[in-house]
């Protein structure tokens, strides 16, 4: 099992409720978490119930067939950073590289999201 992070990887889902999320088709123009992330991978997500106020963004386990995505660690949400109960309708579930997991520099150059500032500034070289 690795972290796979990967652009363009978006799909649909019926799931309700606060567990894993049954994984449906991909949205024109993006790609399955099977064929983006695989199997038994993690990965970071973000589900978005549409027409409502419901998200959540965290870390994310495919199962063996890439058909269900457990939660496995909410980062943030609109349930005080907590699992969303997820009502019903049709959620997009797509992979993301949460803001908080990011090594940057900010305005004047300093770098911004690391354990210290020589690692941040060699990421930030390094990219």
């Amino acid at each position: 099992m690795a972290l796979v992070i990967n652009d363009r990887v978006k799909v649909t889902s019926t799931t309700t409720g606060t567990g894993a999320m049954a994984l449906g088709s991909a949205v024109t123009g993006f790609e399955t978490f099977a064929a983006g992330i695989g199997n038994s991978n993690t990965t970071y997500y973000a589900i978005f119930n549409t027409g409502t106020t419901e998200w959540e963004v965290g870390l994310g386990t495919l199962d063996g067939s890439s058909a269900n995505l457990t939660r496995t660690t909410v980062i943030s949400s609109s349930n005080s950073d907590s699992a969303v109960d997820f009502a019903s309708g049709t959620k997009d579930v797509f992979c993301t590289m949460p803001a908080s997991k990011t090594v940057y520099l900010d305005a004047t150059g300093n770098p911004i999201g690391a354990a210290s500032a020589g690692f941040a500034l060699a990421m930030a070289v390094a990219l």
